[in-house]
């Protein structure tokens, strides 16, 4: 998910978003020490975009506080 999809979002949406990657990458985790997980580059996007929305969440958050 590129970073413009995610600034589309409203704050509560990208929050949903963010507890859905981390289920998703406890999922991944799983599967991968199971040795059950085909693409091991998805734990890697996987974190990627969760980085990605928790700073875009943060900097939404400071812009409120600037005003």
């Amino acid at each position: 998910m590129k970073a413009e999809d995610i600034r589309n979002l409203s704050l509560d949406e990208m929050k949903n978003k963010l507890t859905d990657l981390k289920q998703e990458l406890f999922n991944l985790r799983f599967q991968h020490s199971g040795g059950m997980l085909e693409n091991p580059k998805k734990l890697g996007q996987t974190r990627k975009t969760i980085a990605r929305v928790k700073t875009i969440i943060r900097q939404s958050q400071s812009e409120g506080e600037k005003e």
